[in-house]
């Protein structure tokens, strides 16, 4: 496995399967005897640049599950925030910490720190890619099928977004064939979609019916990401044709289920009807963000 984490482009398929493996075996010891404790005598930076609740509760809970000692920095509080480069806060943190945890808005940011750095780095979130977020999404969806291959997600909303990158990433490595039902407006990068990172294949259409037809899993998003607030009103007005409906979710297989990274702006992306219905498991997804990204950070930062 690559020393960081910042896309899952850094994955192999073999790195994938045990990553899922080792994240069922975290889940099912988690407060038993048998549980690890990799990052013992380990420091953990959690730099954050964006707004938090599930990303920032499930590492800090997760290095100190491990045995290590989560260090929460707000970069604008740091000096970053008054114009310290990347490379040098790179450098002066790896004297202090023995991995780092970054949520940020560039991509570039995540990657320059990993270039100036001897440790793992992490990428908690940035505009272009959301790796721990997409791989806890299959090891949910593994959990309720028993295996990936050959398995059809729908993704429906913004096919430029984040999401829309790295599960093209991740399906291609699953195995898994994704659908995604976007607008011209915010079609998917086809650079992305023609990595051919494995066995899975990517399309796209502008039809969400055509997108959910057939689909084991239908995911969706927020419209306006954080750093896109400005943009809201006409995205809103372009996205609203691909808002998940029981309409939709009736249109995919008859037992397929409903995910969503979270958090949900409820009425646009995503009806209260279909957010709460037994098809729904996001919170089932939110729960083991935990428990994947412990799994992270055992492959990349353990003893």
């Amino acid at each position: 496995m690559n020393k960081d984490l910042l896309s899952c482009a850094d994955l192999t398929h073999d790195d994938f399967v045990k990553l899922m493996e080792l994240s069922a075996k975290i889940k099912r010891e988690r407060g038993t005897p048998q549980a690890a404790k990799p990052l013992a005598g380990k420091s953990i930076g959690l730099i954050f640049a964006k707004a938090s609740t599930r990303t920032r509760v499930s590492f800090e809970i997760g290095v100190q599950e491990l045995g290590g000692y989560p260090i929460y920095l707000e970069s604008g509080k740091t000096q970053m925030g008054r114009g310290e480069t990347i490379p040098d806060t790179a450098k002066v943190l790896e004297r202090y910490l023995h991995g780092i945890v970054i949520r940020t808005f560039a991509q570039a940011d995540v990657e320059g720190l990993a270039a100036n750095s001897k440790y793992p780095v992490i990428n908690a979130l940035t505009d272009d890619y959301h790796p721990c977020q997409v791989l806890t999404d299959m090891f949910t969806m593994l959990e309720y099928k028993g295996k990936l291959e050959g398995l059809k997600m729908a993704y429906l909303g913004d096919g430029a977004s984040n999401m829309a990158n790295s599960l093209m990433l991740v399906c291609q490595l699953a195995g898994v064939d994704l659908a995604i039902g976007a607008p011209e407006e915010y079609r998917p990068s086809q650079k992305i979609m023609d990595r051919n990172l494995g066995p899975g294949k990517c399309s796209w259409t502008t039809d969400p019916y055509e997108a959910v037809k057939d689909a084991d899993f239908i995911y969706t998003d927020v419209w306006v990401s954080m750093g896109f607030e400005e943009e809201a009103k006409e995205r809103i007005r372009v996205l609203k044709p691909y808002q998940l409906d029981m309409a939709k979710l009736k249109a995919a297989k008859p037992d397929a289920k409903v995910m969503h990274c979270l958090p949900a702006h409820r009425g646009d992306e995503i009806t209260d009807e279909v957010m709460d219905c037994d098809q729904s498991i996001v919170f089932d997804e939110a729960e083991n963000r935990l428990h994947v990204q412990k799994a992270i950070m055992t492959m990349l930062m353990g003893n």
